[in-house]
């Protein structure tokens, strides 16, 4: 099923939780709602739902619009943080109480029902729970049995709301996984909330980066982290470092430093600020009058693959992040304390606006 927002606004009280949002969700993709708490991804998933009215805008499902529809008429299965599973029924009662419950014209037969749950454990891989209670589950079975129940009514879209947001991190890695290979295996339009960068990239086909009620940017995981479309989904993604200066044909001036930036050749004396991720910056013994900014090591983490530097700027004494492979740092014997030369080998400036 494709899902299309179109216009959608709500307001609770003074907040405005979603800012006029249009929207498309593509026929069997897994979309991610990405962004810090309170920018407006549950309320819009709700909105989806029909858990919650928006105050203006449209919902389609398959092209019709479905604002007025109930709940029940929209065929989504959804899956909360917490499991919310019934706990005086066993595993196998849990996924089977969406079917027992439809009304007697659209109810499976009992034959039909256990046929459909044991379909289900097997595929979340949890047959053997079949006759526990949700007490003796670990969080991980937990939201898979959840997870299995919202599947049972086999709903046309699947809505996620923080799925693993309660679950250590471990757990929640394996887990992210394990719903993409099920995802592919099943192909359900499915739209799941998170504020978690690394679990959106990893996960979805499309990541929509939301922020205070509106949405930033919508694309591929690869393309939302490697163009950002503004400072703030740039900061959102990950580390990075930022270089503030003035912009002058084409040149960025930051501190001592100076930067070529010929996607703004024709700016003229303009606040801008550059954007570096810390494996884009380049490490290098200090030469005078060397390329790059003059940095002390202030401390290095050199545990596995990649060894993050700490490094203090000289010339203003802000801190820079860098990472870089550790096999380059025991191969270059960095000190802590010495002076080396950063240079970016990626920067992303934006010019700031003003007023």
């Amino acid at each position: 099923m494709s899902i299309e927002v179109r216009h959608i606004n709500k307001r609770f009280g003074g907040f405005t939780a979603i800012d006029d949002i249009s929207l498309s969700f593509p026929n069997g993709g897994l979309t991610a709602l990405l962004g810090p708490s309170g920018c407006g991804k549950t309320t819009l998933l709700r909105i989806i739902a029909g858990l919650e009215q928006a105050d203006s805008g449209q919902v389609l499902l398959d092209g019709v619009d479905a604002s007025s529809h109930h709940v029940r008429e929209r065929q989504v299965g959804f899956v909360f943080q917490h499991y919310v599973l019934f706990k005086h029924m066993t595993v196998f009662e849990n996924i089977a109480f969406g079917l027992r419950v439809k009304p007697r014209s659209t109810r499976p037969s009992e034959q039909a029902i256990q046929e459909r749950v044991t379909q289900l454990l097997n595929l979340v891989q949890l047959d053997w729970l079949a006759d526990q209670y949700p007490s003796s589950l670990s969080g991980g079975q937990r939201q898979r049995i959840a997870l299995a129940r919202a599947l049972a009514v086999e709903p046309r879209v699947l809505l996620l709301d923080e799925p693993f947001g309660a679950l250590d991190a471990k757990v929640r890695k394996e887990l992210r996984r394990w719903l993409r290979r099920l995802h592919d295996e099943l192909n359900v339009t499915s739209i799941f909330v998170t504020h978690d960068q690394e679990e959106a990239l990893e996960v979805a086909d499309q990541v929509v980066v939301m922020n205070k009620g509106r949405v930033e940017q919508t694309g591929a995981p690869a393309e939302v982290y490697n163009h950002p479309a503004s400072p703030f989904v740039y900061g959102f993604l990950g580390n990075v470092n930022l270089f503030r200066g003035r912009i002058h044909n084409g040149v960025l001036e930051a501190g001592s430093a100076s930067f070529r930036v010929p996607d703004h050749a024709q700016v003229d004396d303009a606040q801008g600020i550059g954007y570096v991720r810390p494996h884009d910056l380049e490490v290098r013994r200090y030469q005078p009058g060397g390329d790059g900014i003059a940095a002390r090591l202030r401390h290095a983490h050199a545990i596995g693959p990649l060894a993050q530097l700490e490094l203090v700027r000289e010339d203003n004494d802000e801190v820079i992040e860098a990472v870089i492979s550790n096999e380059l740092f025991r191969e270059q014997a960095f000190k802590e304390g010495e002076s080396l030369l950063v240079s970016p080998r990626q920067l992303h400036v934006f010019v700031e606006q003003v007023g």
